[in-house]
Parts: C-alpha cells; structure tokens; sequence
C-alpha cells in the first residue's frame, strides 16, 4: 500500500515537471516580442537590447527555465511587468476568490450528482432516469459560456433576480459574495454535475449484476437499501475519479466563467496577464492550474486504491 501510494506520489512530481515544461515552452511562443510590447512607441534598438539584458531574454532559453523553475520551487514567482508588484501577491487574492467559487460550486454539485445517480439507477427505465438522463445530456453538450449568457439574460436583465457581474472584493462579506456568485456557480454546477451524475448510475449499475447482489435481493433486501449500502460502495473506484476530475475542472476551467461574469478570479488573471505580455504572471497561473489538476487527480487515485482493495495487489 504505501508501494503504491508512493509511486502516484513520484508521477505526480515527473507530471508536474512535464507541465512546466509545456507552460515555460507555451509562453516562449506566444506571438510578438516581449520587450517590444512593454516599451512600445518608446522602443529604440537601445532600449530594446538594455531591456532584454535586464529581463534575461538575451539568454539561452535552458537557462532561463532552470533559473525560473529554481525560483518557483522556493516559492519566488517573479515579478509582474505590468506593475512590478510580486506575483505572489498579485495572485493571491484571486486565487482566494477562483477557490472559492469552486468550492462553493462543488458544495452543491457533488452531493447533488451522486444523489441523482442513485436515485436514477434506484429508478432504472423509469420516467424521472429517462428525464435526468435527457437533461444530462443536454447540459452536456452546451458550452459553459452559452449557460452563463443565457443565465444573465433571464435571471439578471429579464427578471432581475441575480447581479449580471460578480464584482466581488476584499471587503464583501459571505452573504454578499454568496449573492454575487450565484449565477456563475449555477452555471459550473449545470456543467459539472452530468459527468459525475451519469457515472455514478452506470458504475453502480455495471455493480447490480454482480452475485452477491443477486443474493441480497434474495434475502429480501429492498432495492433502495442494495443500491445504497452494496453497491453504492463497491463502485466508488470510478465515481472518486470522474469527481476528482470534475473538480480540478472546477479549479481550471473557471477561465471561460469568470470572463462571461467578470469575476475577478486567477482565470481572468491569466487572460489579462496574456493581453499584457505578462509572462511571470502567465507562467505562475499555468503552475497553479497544473497543480491543482495533477494534486486533485493524485488524490482521486490514492482514494481509489484505499476504497478498493482489487486496487492494491502489485501489477
């Protein structure tokens, strides 16, 4: 057991060494010259070349992404360009309001999807499965910003129920941040909760056919109390993962969210800081979204291995 729980450990570091490869390598591709965006009509052939000595970029792109890896490991995200304030600090209090946004969302939809799903295979072939099943789908297959668009138009400007714009600060307390945040959680709650919905019915189903079920139905065990109590566990493997996922997309995918909604989030910092040429502050958002991914997804698989013993015996 803890073989196995080391080793997700140990792919999780190599993962989270790949991805900041990919995030040093995306951001050195981004289009236009860094230098020539920040000084802009003031750019001179002198300027450019005493700018670029002093960000570095006059240096072999190795170097420069062992020395930001080295800074990153100790907790030194670098400098913002846009305002020269620490990003540490420019990314903390929208990371506060990305994390909770998410949480508030996967409060609501994860009891919420797994109550569905055992109530739809509780129901299999009956009216309210074949409706959730339907309405599933159909949240499914819409795209989050139409949800949130459509979302403002009815509730915000038709009805005037919710704020259009979740103008969150510092200062706005629970209650207010609660109110504000309404709407785009309702709209990561309506994209989420299928995926986990609709694996729950099919994993505790893919479990209903096994013998020892045959034999609780058998001893006259009701159909709710062998969903709930035999099957329920049994077929926790794939529901802690498919959650864990969903909710690193809760984490990560905010960014088309807090754009419909204005939200002041790391999402909408990251879009903002791409505009800017920003690239510390590009590269310190990517870190924190592969992080949280690859944190979420280790974690899924640990609790995986700890609710299914089959998990455990050596490959």
């Amino acid at each position: 057991m803890i073989r196995l729980v080391a080793l997700r450990l140990v792919f999780g570091l190599v993962t989270m060494w790949a991805a900041s490869v990919l995030i040093f390598g995306g951001t050195e591709l981004l289009p236009g010259d860094l230098a020539t965006a920040i000084l802009q009509n003031s750019a001179t052939p002198e300027n450019l070349a005493e700018l670029r000595a002093h960000l570095g970029l006059d240096r072999p792109p190795l170097v420069r992404y062992g020395e930001w890896l080295t800074r990153a490991a100790h907790g030194d995200l670098g400098t913002s360009l846009s305002n020269d304030r620490d990003v540490v600090e420019e990314i903390a209090p929208r990371l506060r309001n990305t994390v909770f946004l998410a949480g508030f969302a996967a409060l609501i939809a994860v009891p919420l999807a797994i109550g569905l799903g055992l109530l739809a295979a509780i129901w299999q072939a009956s009216v309210f499965d074949r409706v959730i099943n339907f309405v599933t789908l159909l949240t499914i297959s819409v795209p989050e910003y139409l949800v949130g668009y459509l979302l403002v138009k009815y509730f915000a400007v038709r009805w005037d129920l919710f704020p259009a714009l979740a103008n969150v600060s510092p200062e706005t307390d629970l209650g207010g941040r609660i109110y504000l945040t309404a709407l785009p959680v309702v709209t990561l709650v309506l994209v989420v909760v299928a995926h986990m919905m609709r694996m729950t019915r099919a994993s505790v189903l893919s479990i209903m056919a096994s013998p020892y079920i045959e034999m609780a139905f058998l001893k006259g065990l009701s159909k709710p109390r062998v969903v709930v109590r035999h099957a329920f566990p049994n077929a926790l493997a794939p529901i802690i993962s498919v959650v864990a996922l969903n909710l690193a997309y809760l984490v990560v995918g905010v960014v088309v969210v807090e754009q419909v909604f204005v939200y002041p989030g790391l999402g909408q910092l990251m879009v903002d800081a791409v505009s800017k040429h920003d690239l510390p502050v590009v590269q310190a958002c990517g870190l924190i979204f592969a992080g949280a991914f690859i944190m979420l997804n280790m974690i899924a698989d640990i609790m995986a291995i700890l609710s299914n013993p089959r998990l455990r015996r050596p490959r």
